[in-house]
């Protein structure tokens, strides 16, 4: 190799981690001097931003959920006689058939809409940077939220509304990833106007974009972190033991 030669070697992109501020669900008996920050995988929680991933992931989410049970009566569904209503010459008007035809008030729909299956699939790479883009797009929005447990004490509606309102996140999506952590918190939320509960397993795009605010336990992150890292070769590989 000679001398003037250049070696054209990119180096490559340096992620910088994700410093979010830890918050409390309950109120700790003393105040900390110094805040407690939590590192997040950049990876996961740093993505670009891609709008039109998500909006494949929303579309997606939405479609699933539409029932596609809407059905009308094609001519040879619609009850009634096949006798032919009036001879084909001599009246003078236009030809007719039987009583169905779907020229004539209660006759068959011609075209009608049938029972079908409206879901539509996306290869799981999309699905898994979708939950990447959306989770990093709540982190620049400070949207995001992370506490150590979701685990609430008090039964009562009128004391989680209480502390809801002291920390601003009346609406508010709660994700755990531990086993029966947060059922007392489902249970005093239930009246509660936009304030959900749900496991780290169920999460999807649509939800993130929904929601304003999410809030995260340590065991969410470290299961996100996880299923999302660049080496994960399932989505939700171990969702059942949730």
């Amino acid at each position: 190799m000679s001398l003037g030669m250049k070696l054209d070697v990119k180096a490559a992109p340096i992620s910088k981690p994700v410093f979010v501020t830890l918050s409390h669900l309950v109120a700790p008996a003393s105040k900390a001097t110094e805040e407690e920050v939590v590192e997040l995988d950049p990876f996961v929680f740093s993505h670009p931003i891609r709008r039109d991933i998500l909006h494949l992931c929303v579309v997606q989410h939405l479609d699933s959920l539409r029932q596609g049970s809407a059905s009308t009566k094609t001519r040879g569904e619609v009850r009634g006689s096949g006798r032919k209503i009036r001879p084909q010459k001599g009246s003078g008007k236009a030809r007719l058939g039987d009583g169905q035809s779907p020229m004539l008030r209660g006759g068959g729909i011609a075209f009608g809409p049938k029972p079908r299956d409206f879901s539509t699939e996306l290869p799981r790479k999309v699905i898994m940077m979708g939950l990447r883009v959306a989770l990093s797009a709540r982190v620049k929005e400070h949207g995001l939220g992370i506490v150590p447990s979701l685990a609430w004490p008090e039964p009562k509606t009128r004391i989680l509304a209480e502390r809801l309102d002291q920390l601003g996140w009346r609406n508010t999506l709660f994700v755990t990833g531990g086993k029966g952590e947060a059922d007392g918190l489902e249970r005093a939320a239930n009246n509660l106007y936009k304030v959900e509960t749900k496991k780290v397993s169920e999460l999807n795009v649509y939800d993130l974009v929904k929601w304003p605010r999410v809030v995260l336990d340590v065991a969410a992150v470290e299961w996100l972190e996880r299923t999302l890292a660049k080496d994960s070769t399932s989505p939700w590989g171990d969702a059942q033991g949730l």
